[in-house]
């Protein structure tokens, strides 16, 4: 465990400059404002930062237009499933791996590899789509070229943060990068379906171009917007000021300091419990994404527009959970919070689950995005806290491998369920079964609540 870490010394970095928008705000409402984003302060998550708005908002634009993408071509709850198994397959696979390399290598130099080629992926998917020669094997092919892509880049931009702050705002710019998740998760599903209702209409009016040829043409432009987009990563990662990267010292094998990673968390029931939490929910309780077009579509009949505005909806919660975490600052109950979250977002994706009406499903799905982001932020940042430095990259990349390397399986269960027994039951199924290891971990590893 020699890894040699860059640690953020330069006094540009501990500069104690607020944002503007917070100085500029009065009296108590002010300062609350400059304490939730106090990270902000550093130049370099600043421009992290801001990239990464703009690039998530792309990036959900993308994940809205290519759900209702392989709908318009298939109509199978089962097809969408196999495009969301393809895209997060690789994370299964890879990314431990991807653990590893951010714990030998230069994170900032990964994760700009890995957004260059995250923009190469979308061009793609975009040229195809516009071309009119997209087909279904295309967009399982392409998106399994973007797990691959994420496996190697969540690990590595996760614990990149901790580079770019100082240690006393660790806690608050991972909140932050929470909050810039979950708001363009209402910002980019918004934009999508307004795009793809409103363009596909004027397409169709202008042009005499029956209805799904105009839709398509409209899903191309928001895959072209996200190839654009990472554009904001790329030049805020160029932007940076980085001491000169110090030489690996670490010769382990990569198996032994896969192992060494494996073993920590195996030995750690702090950390078995997280993991496992994060495991059940990704399985059961996240893989709702992957219906969200069939409910848009046949349970609702809310059609694109609509689709955007559910997505969205679950990313008000989400965003709301984010900014009461990153306002709470250095909060002492966290294993308490974190309990609050993991029994509310099963009980929110069950009323979900078995609504008929479209204001009662938008009201549901933002209590489902607060509890499920209360439940993966503080389960980030507790990881964060507990686990020793030299292993930082390795453990994150198994809190990504329980979010997001389970969801294939996730994926494949409820399409399969869905097409077999319907919508409904499918979610309703994986909402008990999260309720139920809510209260088993409750039982089971009652110091999970006391965790701070």
């Amino acid at each position: 465990m020699n890894r040699q870490t860059i640690e953020p010394k330069t006094p540009e970095k501990t500069d104690p400059v607020v944002p503007a928008n917070s100085v500029q705000v009065p009296g108590l409402a002010g300062a609350r404002l400059a304490k939730t984003f106090r990270a902000l302060r550093h130049r370099n998550y600043r421009l992290f930062w801001t990239g990464q708005l703009i690039s998530l908002t792309g990036t959900w634009m993308q994940s809205i237009a290519q759900g209702w993408l392989v709908y318009l071509l298939t109509k199978s709850a089962l097809s969408l499933g196999v495009v969301s198994f393809s895209q997060f397959l690789p994370v299964l696979l890879f990314t431990l791996l991807g653990g590893v390399a951010a714990d030998r290598f230069d994170r900032h130099r990964l994760v700009l590899f890995t957004q260059s080629a995250s923009l190469l992926q979308a061009a793609l998917l975009a040229t195809l789509t516009l071309s009119g020669v997209i087909q279904v094997w295309h967009v399982i092919a392409l998106a399994f070229l973007l797990g691959t892509i994420n496996a190697l880049d969540t690990p590595a931009r996760q614990s990149l943060i901790h580079e770019l702050v100082s240690k006393e705002d660790l806690m608050n710019a991972i909140a932050l990068n929470s909050t810039a998740f979950n708001g363009t998760r209402i910002v980019g599903p918004a934009i999508a379906g307004t795009l793809l209702g409103a363009l596909s209409a004027w397409i169709q009016a202008q042009f005499a171009l029956p209805s799904e040829s105009a839709t398509r043409i409209a899903i191309g432009v928001c895959f072209a917007l996200n190839a654009l987009s990472y554009l904001g990563v790329i030049v805020g990662l160029l932007l940076m000021e980085r001491q000169p990267h110090s030489e690996n010292t670490n010769h382990e094998s990569v198996w032994r300091s896969l192992w060494a990673g494996l073993d920590y968390a195996r030995r750690d029931e702090r950390v078995l419990a997280l993991l496992s939490l994060m495991g059940v929910s990704s399985v059961f309780g996240f893989s709702y994404v992957t219906l969200m077009p069939l409910y848009a579509g046949e349970i609702l009949q809310v059609g694109p527009q609509g689709y955007g505005f559910l997505m969205a909806a679950a990313g008000v919660g989400a965003l709301s959970g984010a900014l009461i975490l990153a306002s709470l600052g250095n909060y002492q109950r966290k294993g308490l919070l974190l309990t609050v979250g993991n029994f509310v977002f099963p009980v929110m994706l069950l009323v979900f689950a078995q609504s008929k009406v479209f204001p009662l499903s938008l009201v549901a799905l933002v209590g489902f995005g607060w509890g499920l982001i209360t439940q993966n932020a503080l389960t980030n940042t507790l990881l964060q806290t507990i686990v020793p430095g030299e292993l930082r990259g390795r453990i994150l990349s198994l809190y990504t491998l329980m979010f997001m390397g389970m969801l294939p399986f996730g994926s494949l269960q409820v399409g399969a369920m869905a097409e077999r027994f319907g919508a409904p039951v499918a979610l309703s199924l994986g909402a008990l079964i999260c309720l139920s290891f809510a209260l088993f971990v409750w039982w089971r590893w009652p110091h999970v609540r006391a965790l701070r």
